[in-house]
């Protein structure tokens, strides 16, 4: 994705995993083959495979880069983490920091860490193994959480602190932080930074988690929304009945879903996911009597 210039902030993005395949099936329980073949009619092999049930996911991070904060969106799954319920994302070890380095960014220069939701591919670079310890990985950041996200899978901890919370990323990526005194638990509608017609807000986007929030970016006269898990794989724009096997509440989700696609359809607004692969950013079109990603690298 190249990096994108709203007046004086930049977005760039941070890959931890480029292209995790997976069968359509265990990511949208209800997807078809022949909403797949639609697919394949206007995506490229980096969104779904020419010749299988076979879905790609890319994982990573947004930095946006403002006058006031480096704020870093979500942290995808981090590295030494235990989660033998999903082997692809068991005990990575990948160069993400090398990533943010090439954006000339130390964890120490990281102001402000936004998390959508809480789920482990979102938060697992909240923390890092030190001598045996899971400490926050950026030493001076806010770690900005939705107060209702985190009340629901804290309530769930707290009444079986034995059982493993989205797939243990709770205890360690999570619980670390609010113990060192970084995490700031905020409304859904917290702004982040307000200008005269600019900043960095977040909006509810319920469904995918009970408390999901998406990030809206304004400045320069130009818009992008950072819309997490909301959209996971583009196919879900032309058919956005279909829902997300990790969704909290399906029904809600689709209405979240429904919502974004239709407010931002055919409007100059930029849409970034969470999971999109290359090129990744898109605007929404309007097409028959649904959307489509018309992707773009400008």
């Amino acid at each position: 994705m190249k990096t994108q210039k709203l007046g004086p902030i930049e977005i760039s993005k941070v890959v931890e995993l480029p292209g995790l395949a997976m069968q359509s099936t265990s990511l949208m329980p209800n997807v078809t083959s022949e909403i797949l073949a639609d697919g394949r009619t206007w995506l490229g092999p980096q969104f779904i495979d020419p010749d299988a049930e076979v879905v790609f996911l890319s994982f990573h991070s947004y930095v946006v880069k403002t006058p006031r904060h480096n704020i870093l969106v979500d942290t995808c799954c981090g590295n030494h983490k235990s989660r033998e319920s999903m082997p692809a994302w068991h005990m990575l070890n990948t160069p993400y920091l090398d990533q943010l380095a090439a954006l000339s960014l130390r964890p120490e220069d990281i102001d402000v860490v936004l998390c959508t939701h809480l789920h482990a591919d979102h938060v697992g670079w909240n923390t890092r193994l030190l001598d045996g310890r899971w400490v926050p990985t950026f030493p001076n950041a806010r770690y900005i959480m939705g107060q209702h996200e985190y009340d629901h899978w804290h309530r769930l901890h707290a009444q079986n602190p034995a059982t493993p919370v989205n797939r243990g990323s709770f205890a360690d990526s999570v619980l670390p932080v609010v113990e060192s005194g970084q995490a700031v638990m905020v409304p859904s509608d917290f702004r982040v930074e307000a200008e005269l017609g600019e900043g960095v807000w977040l909006e509810p986007s319920p469904g995918h988690s009970p408390g999901h929030v998406s990030v809206h970016v304004m400045a320069g006269g130009r818009h992008c929304l950072l819309s997490g898990d909301a959209i996971h794989h583009p196919v879900q724009m032309t058919h956005p009945h279909l829902n997300i096997a990790a969704d909290f509440d399906r029904a809600q989700a689709i209405a979240t879903r429904r919502d974004i696609l239709q407010r931002f359809a055919d409007t100059p607004t930029l849409l970034m996911t969470a999971h999109f692969p290359e090129p990744t950013t898109c605007r929404i079109v309007k097409y028959r009597d649904a959307f489509r990603g018309e992707f773009t690298d400008d």
